[in-house]
């Protein structure tokens, strides 16, 4: 299946990109990509240095009369996002994502393709490995735990790199260049409960929210995409006062940057109640299904008897859990003022989490602007603490401030012009870019992100357009060859 790939045209860049996806790299496990890594740049015979935390800087010499110009860093992260369908038999620590070409698009059997950032790992193996084209002297920046908060742009010492630009390769609009990101943190709430016998007149169902597209919690959260933690809420809320309903379990969710696709619910009511709440239920699940039909029309909500669980959560901390869960704020929560259509601050209730005497709910919270992202971390923490949670932020990053006279800049804008006949997009994006941290360290460098179309990130829908990495690599090597003198 992934050999079709490799006669895809830049065969060099598919070729890296398919070597790179038959390795394992979620994030925080990337030892064997880094050893992959620095396997391809010490075969190459450059400098390859892998630093204290993990990041790997490859360097290169200026080519043939490129000698004068600044040099360059390129940028991108090694780990990939793993999510899968809950249909998909697939191990992520085993095996490589398999791919396959549907028209115009690569896309992967049942999981995350890895094209974020994949794609741009690759594209800058085959700049290391060419030795046709022309290029200013080289520092390739190959970054660690990037999805799940950024620890290797923060760990990167200052005064490593040398370079005077660096262009990330790791923004998903061919005709965007990004300026500009989000900074974001995480938000915990936990707490711990007493687990009681199950009550012996009552009958057990399970709740299963899935089918809901998913995807990027920055990138994707204007979208007012479902989110299968809060549809969960929505359906136990009220249960108690109603039926008497008591939750064993619920598992929702995953990574903290991918909206919610899938969600579980383990519970039981009380047996007079059993039409009330059959048929309410019922009814309520029409009612959301319908909500969500012209853009989740692949949403499916089941409820199905079981047998009884041996115990049920401690009343005193279901009901302010449900609560809090239903309370807490989701989605978009101010648009810039500044920028139109730019989302400015938002948070996605990511993970939730109840299972023997424990429970916990995690959130990412991302702004622009850190007094909103202030702002709306503590809104959180409120609702949380009234709840009787404990709750902690933590895997703070900053945003990216946009410098619209940065001098590579204008090398983009006019190549793109002239390459592509049409004005490239100049904007900032709701994601969160290791720019901001990498600029904490590197004030005086000139950053810029682009790459090619990727639609569906952080979601088994996740895509790959070919036709746009053909044009993104006819993009870079004429950047690479426009670099300024120093």
């Amino acid at each position: 299946m992934n050999q079709n790939i490799l006669s895809l045209e830049p065969k060099t860049v598919w070729k890296h990109f398919t070597a790179l996806n038959a390795v394992p790299r979620p994030s925080k496990k990337e030892e064997r990509i880094i050893a992959f890594i620095k396997a391809f740049g010490a075969d190459l015979g450059l400098e390859t240095v892998q630093d204290t935390i993990g990041n790997i800087i490859i360097r290169k010499a200026a080519t043939p009369g490129m000698e004068d110009r600044k040099t360059v860093v390129l940028q991108s992260h090694l780990d990939m996002v793993h999510q899968k369908n809950a249909s998909t038999d697939f191990d992520f620590s085993t095996q490589g994502i398999q791919m396959y070409i549907d028209g115009d698009w690569v896309k992967a059997k049942g999981t995350t393709l890895g094209a974020d950032n994949g794609l741009g790992v690759a594209t800058i193996m085959a700049i290391l490995e060419s030795t046709e084209l022309d290029h200013p002297a080289l520092e390739a920046l190959f970054t660690i735990d990037e999805e799940t908060g950024m620890t290797g742009a923060m760990g990167l010492e200052a005064g490593v790199l040398k370079a005077d630009i660096l262009l990330n390769l790791d923004t998903e609009e061919d005709d965007e260049i990004g300026v500009g990101c989000a900074g974001g943190i995480d938000v915990t709430a936990s707490r711990s409960y007493v687990l009681e016998p199950t009550p012996q007149s009552a009958l057990a169902y399970t709740i299963t929210v899935k089918g809901l597209q998913g995807g990027h919690s920055g990138m994707d959260i204007h979208k007012g995409l479902g989110n299968a933690n809060k549809l969960m809420a929505r359906l136990l809320c009220d249960g108690f006062d109603k039926y008497g309903l008591r939750v064993s379990r619920i598992d929702g969710g995953g990574l903290r940057n991918a909206i919610p696709r899938e969600c579980f619910a383990l519970l039981v009511v009380d047996m007079v109640h059993q039409t009330n709440f059959e048929r309410a239920t019922t009814a309520l699940i029409f009612a959301i299904e319908n909500e969500y039909s012209s853009f989740e029309p692949d949403l499916s909500i089941v409820l199905n008897s079981c047998e009884l669980p041996e115990t049920v959560m401690e009343l005193e901390v279901q009901q302010p859990l449900l609560k809090s869960l239903q309370a807490a704020h989701n989605g978009v929560y101010r648009m810039s003022p500044d920028i139109d259509g730019l989302v400015e601050t938002s948070n996605n209730v990511a993970r939730v989490m109840v299972d023997n005497g424990q429970c916990s709910i995690g959130c990412l919270t991302r702004s622009s602007v850190d007094s909103s992202k202030k702002d709306l971390s503590q809104a959180l923490k409120s609702t949380f603490e009234l709840a009787g949670f404990a709750v902690e932020f933590s895997g703070e990053y900053p945003g990216w401030t946009p410098n619209m006279q940065a001098s590579i800049l204008k090398v983009l804008t006019d190549l793109y012009k002239d390459l592509f006949n049409s004005a490239p997009r100049v904007a900032a994006c709701h994601a969160g870019l290791e720019c901001g941290i990498l600029g904490t360290h590197y004030p005086e460098m000139e950053m810029i992100s682009f790459g090619p179309n990727i639609k569906g990130a952080h979601s088994p829908d996740e895509r790959l357009q070919i036709s746009s990495v053909q044009k993104f690599w006819v993009f870079i090597k004429a950047i690479l060859a426009a670099i300024p003198k120093a």
